[in-house]
């Protein structure tokens, strides 16, 4: 049941990464950032209700806790797919991917901050080589270097902080409802924010659009199924295991980015990319352990 567990977040962390390929092949072709993210988020809604109606046991809709909580992952999630999607097509998946691969930096600063955990120097060590990694990935040194500009790096942070919002949205109504009633209302206020700041024509253009097979694809396993693997497949794999095998991710779309969207990054930028990750891993490994 473990091995069959992890693989389970394997997959859900391999459909992630491929996620942000698929954005950027829909967004190249001119497709707005957060019409990408509405149709994410709105297909992985349609799953999410799927399981909650074939689970609806403890689900926690009469809390009203579980309810904000949930709400307030819906606005995190919300920001990281439309700020995932925005870095990309400012920058490149590959420095996208792993800029969002820092949210359990954020996680450890806002804990800091809310004193929910105590701050070592082996942290904060940690914290400054990911801050390092950033520079050396977005290389926000060499003005006109071009490949990520100031946007790009800013929103793939932001990505990583909006998922670290979500991150805590989930932990605290977790408590008082069923992951997957938490996800409905979670998704649900996504697409409701996604689609007020959306351009309505090109949303609805989507529709009619030869291009739909690939919206299809990006929610069905950028968010429908990788969600819900990922959470079914946490419940019997250790924490430390999984914060491993969640280098998939960044790894997957980097290798998309290369290789299908012909991106590159300077030698620079790989090592920044491969300091961030290995800290971030043993980072997460250390906490959970």
């Amino acid at each position: 049941m473990t091995s069959i567990s992890t693989a389970f977040v394997v997959l859900a962390a391999l459909f992630w990464g491929l996620s942000g390929g698929i954005g950027g092949i829909l967004m190249a072709d001119g497709w707005n950032p957060l019409v990408v993210s509405f149709y994410r988020g709105a297909i992985g809604l349609l799953f999410v209700l799927a399981w909650l109606a074939l689970r609806p046991q403890g689900s926690g809709l009469a809390n009203g806790r579980m309810w904000f909580w949930a709400a307030v992952a819906g606005v995190g999630v919300a920001g990281n797919f439309a700020f995932y999607f925005v870095s990309i097509a400012q920058g490149s998946v590959a420095v996208a991917a792993t800029l969002m691969y820092c949210a359990p930096v954020f996680v450890y600063l806002v804990s800091f901050t809310l004193k929910l955990e105590r701050p070592t120097l082996l942290k904060w060590a940690a914290i400054a080589m990911v801050m390092l990694g950033i520079v050396l990935l977005t290389r926000i040194y060499a003005t006109g270097s071009g490949g990520v500009t100031l946007m790009g790096a800013v929103a793939g942070l932001l990505s990583g902080l909006s998922y670290a919002v979500f991150i805590f949205g989930f932990k605290y109504a977790a408590p008082h409802g069923s992951p997957q009633a938490i996800l409905v209302i979670a998704f649900a206020v996504l697409a409701t924010i996604l689609i007020s700041l959306s351009d309505t024509d090109q949303a609805l253009a989507v529709l009619g659009t030869p291009s739909w097979p690939l919206f299809v694809i990006l929610g069905v396993f950028g968010a429908g199924l990788s969600f819900i693997l990922y959470i079914v497949g946490l419940n019997h794999t250790a924490p430390a295991v999984a914060s491993i095998v969640a280098m998939v991710e960044p790894v997957t779309a980097s290798l998309f980015g290369v290789v299908v969207l012909g991106e590159s990054l300077a030698a620079v930028q790989i090592v920044g990319m491969g300091l961030i990750l290995v800290t971030v891993t043993i980072l997460s490994v250390a906490s959970k352990s």
